[in-house]
């Protein structure tokens, strides 16, 4: 099968993906009908709970935005940047946006795609010759309970494909105690001063999670995927990025790292008792490497990255300039690992009951086991990152809100709280 039929093949895929989703069950804040608007004191529960937040010292600070129909809905700081300067948060504030930046890498991704350089189908051994040799690590149990690790041949070789939606076997060794994630862990992948193509080949010396296609496993395909990208277009994954998205969105502060002084003053940070991201490497952005990393390592603003988030609300369009195609745009926001995919979920499938996996983004296919499930729309689209940023794409009701703190710890319950909230003041 060529590129051009996993293409078609994965459109009418998409299709049949969303007409099979169940139906909207219109319950609470579940699926609103289209054309709702917010209650203004009903957006004020919101500057109760962050002030709340704040006051009893659980965060720094934090900033929203919700926008509407291209228009500022809700745009409020709470708190400061950070509290041992007291700075105050601004939308030029700088925020680590940790998984965030898999966002960003996968919309670049699907450029290249667009343009011929890379290929869905293409395997990763095309580009990174040492993938060819790739194993999988299949744990045996043996009548004592102790495990060992058997690495057998993939059933195929892992692609393009399983790269954007997390199904390349490729996993991450800060989380879980699976015997390859202790693997990972212990290969020390972040000693020192590497580029993308040294990473690249320190992720082909470990075993894979699993057999590609067969689970939904997050970890470094984005950082592999980046590699490729450069190998394909002969630039670096921030020329890539600032040619294609950062520089004609006017994103200029999105960026890997903070070399201007006079901006490293602007960067948030979390309280000090809440400053362990727990990501498995040293996460410092004025401390200039060589590696890029495209699953986690970027910093933006709101005044950056609210540009980013209507281009995806604009469905690839922004200020009259065409970034992803209707057709590419549709591939990325459709789910990929749903029903008939061949692709398992397990207690890692971050994206959460309720929601499918496109190419980069999670999307939201029906309304989950909870009852009431919770706020949202089908088809929104979301990501978030260890930090506690974290953004949602409503192209239902025309709306995306992007949140940008720094507090690993509270991330959590406060992104659960504020989409609550944000719904609940929500009417017809």
């Amino acid at each position: 099968m060529d590129s051009r039929q996993v293409w078609r093949a994965l459109v009418c895929s998409a299709l049949l993906t969303f007409t099979a989703a169940p139906p909207a069950g219109a319950e609470g804040t579940f699926d609103i009908p289209a054309g709702a608007h917010f209650n203004p004191e009903k957006l004020a529960k919101i500057g109760e709970f962050f002030r709340n937040e704040v006051t009893t010292g659980k965060i720094a600070g934090a900033l929203l935005l919700i926008q509407q129909h291209g228009k500022p809905i809700y745009h409020e700081s709470f708190g400061v940047q950070d509290v041992v300067t007291k700075a105050p948060i601004t939308d030029k504030t700088i925020f680590s946006l940790f998984s965030m930046t898999k966002a960003i890498t996968s919309v670049a991704a699907m450029t290249l795609i667009e343009d011929g350089k890379i290929k869905l189908d293409d395997p990763v051994a095309k580009y990174i010759p040492s993938f060819a040799n790739v194993k999988v690590g299949v744990e045996k149990k043996a009548e004592d309970g102790t495990k060992t690790l058997e690495l057998v041949p993939p059933n195929r070789p892992p692609t393009i494909l399983d790269l954007m939606r997390h199904t390349s076997g490729i996993t991450y060794g800060f989380y879980g105690d699976s015997l390859v994630r202790k693997s990972y862990a212990a290969a020390n992948l972040y000693a020192g001063d590497f580029d993308l193509a040294e990473f690249a080949e320190r992720i082909a010396k470990q075993p894979l999670h699993n057999q590609p296609g067969a689970l939904w496993q997050y970890g470094h395909s984005a950082d592999v995927l980046a590699r490729i990208m450069e190998i394909a277009s002969g630039k670096s994954l921030l020329e890539i990025e600032r040619e294609k998205l950062l520089d004609p969105l006017g994103m200029n502060d999105t960026r890997f790292y903070v070399t201007d002084p006079a901006k490293q003053k602007l960067l948030a940070q979390p309280v000090p008792n809440d400053s362990t991201f727990r990501v498995g490497r040293e996460h410092n952005p004025t401390a200039v490497k060589k590696f890029e990393s495209a699953a986690g390592g970027m910093v933006s603003t709101m005044a950056d990255f609210s540009r980013f988030a209507q281009m995806l609300l604009d469905g690839g369009k922004f200020e009259g300039k065409t970034y992803l195609s209707p057709k590419a745009f549709e591939l990325m926001t459709t789910d990929h690992v749903g029903p008939g995919s061949g692709v398992e979920r397990d207690h890692f499938y971050f994206p959460g009951d309720g929601f499918g996996f496109g190419l980069g983004l999670a999307v939201r296919t029906d309304p989950g086991i909870a009852k009431p499930p919770p706020p949202g729309s089908l088809g929104e689209l979301k990501w978030d990152g260890a930090s506690g940023c974290y953004f949602v794409i409503d192209r239902k009701q025309g709306m995306f809100f992007v949140l940008l703190q720094q507090t690993p710890t509270e991330r959590q319950r406060i992104q659960r709280t504020v989409k609550q909230l944000i719904y609940e003041a929500m009417e017809n």
